[in-house]
C-alpha cells in the first residue's frame, strides 16, 4: 500500500490503527507529525511469532515502536502458542500480568490419519521425495502442504522439488506480501499441487481442499503441531498427516502424542526405492543449497 495514502489517513488521527510492526516503525522513522504519544492501547497479535527471531526479524521495529509509546498504556498479547520468549517476558513484568488460557477439548479431529516415519537425518529428503512421488503417482489431484522449520529450508525444498518437476510453489515470511498472496492463489487453484510453507502459513490459512500434510520437521510444541495438521481433514473431510521423525526427535512425538490423546501410527514405505534416489536427492539438495 502506498505510503503517502497511509500518512494522509494517519494525519486524520483514527482511533483504531491495524500495522504490521515494520510499516508502523517506517512511518515513525519518515514523519515529523505521526505520533503515539497519546496512545491507550498496544495490541500484540500474533505475539509469539512477532518477538521470535526467525525467519523475520520485528525485533528493531518493535523497539521503535515500543519506545515511541507512553508508559503508561495496556499491553495485550495474543498468541496460539506460550513460547519460551512469552513465558519469560511474562517473567518481567512489573506487575503480575492476567493470563487467560483456552483449552479446547477437541486436539484433532475424528477423519484425519497421523501418521510418522522415522528416517535417519541424513536421508530425510529422499523419503520426503518418494513420499511426494508416491502421493502424485495414485493421486495426481490431491493438493500437499510440506511444513519446514526455517525460510532456508522451504527456499531449498522448494527448489529441489522443481528440479524433480514436482508442481511446488513456497511460502515464508521473508518473500514480499504480494508473491505469498500470489503463490496462494496458485496453491488454491491448484496451479500448483504441492505448498511448502514455514508456520507463517500455518495461521488463518483457508485452504478447505488439502488432502495431505508433510511435516519436514517434528515441531517442537505439540500446539504447533495441531495447527499444521489442521490443515487438513477439514470441514468432514479425510486427510492423513505424516511427520518425519529423526533420532533427535523421539521426546517431541512423545509430547505430541500426550497432547491429542492418540498415538501416531508408523507409515511405511518401500526402503529400496527411498535407497535407489538418496545419492542424487543429496547431490540435489546440495546444489539447491549453493544457489539459494
Amino acid at each position: 500500500l502506498d505510503m503517502v495514502a497511509q500518512a494522509l489517513e494517519l494525519a486524520r488521527k483514527p482511533h483504531v490503527v491495524v500495522a504490521t510492526p515494520g510499516r508502523l516503525a517506517d512511518h515513525l522513522r519518515s514523519s515529523s507529525t505521526f505520533s503515539l504519544r497519546k496512545l491507550r492501547f498496544l495490541v500484540l497479535d500474533e505475539a509469539d511469532r512477532l518477538l521470535e527471531q526467525g525467519c523475520a526479524d520485528f525485533s528493531a521495529d518493535l523497539e521503535l515502536i515500543l519506545e515511541s509509546v507512553p508508559a503508561r498504556r495496556q499491553t495485550l498479547l495474543f498468541s496460539a502458542t506460550l513460547t519460551a520468549t512469552l513465558s519469560e517476558l511474562r517473567g518481567l513484568a512489573a506487575n503480575e500480568p492476567f493470563f487467560w488460557e483456552a483449552e479446547s477439548e477437541v486436539r484433532t479431529v475424528e477423519e484425519l490419519d497421523q501418521r510418522y516415519l522415522l528416517v535417519p537425518e541424513a536421508v530425510k529428503d529422499a523419503y520426503l521425495v518418494h513420499l511426494i512421488q508416491t502421493f502424485q503417482d495414485e493421486h495426481e489431484d490431491w493438493s500437499i502442504i510440506i511444513f519446514t522449520k526455517t525460510c532456508k529450508d522451504c527456499q531449498v525444498l522448494n527448489m529441489m522439488l522443481r528440479k524433480y518437476s514436482f508442481p511446488s510453489v513456497a511460502l515464508h515470511s521473508m518473500m514480499k506480501q504480494r508473491q505469498r498472496f500470489a503463490a496462494l492463489a496458485k496453491f488454491k487453484s491448484s496451479i500448483f499441487k504441492i505448498l511448502i510453507a514455514t508456520d507463517v502459513a500455518a495461521r488463518g490459512l483457508d485452504i478447505p481442499a488439502v488432502q495431505v500434510v508433510i511435516n519436514h520437521n517434528t515441531p517442537g510444541l505439540p500446539k504447533i503441531y495441531i495447527h499444521r495438521v489442521g490443515r487438513t481433514a477439514r470441514a468432514g473431510r479425510k486427510g492423513i498427516a505424516i511427520t518425519l521423525v529423526t533420532q533427535y526427535d523421539i521426546h517431541l512425538v512423545h509430547a505430541i502424542e500426550e497432547e491429542i490423546k492418540l498415538q501416531l501410527k508408523e507409515f511405511s514405505v518401500e526402503e529400496q526405492h527411498v535407497l535407489d534416489i538418496l545419492t542424487q536427492v543429496n547431490v540435489t539438495r546440495r546444489e539447491c543449497e549453493i544457489v539459494s
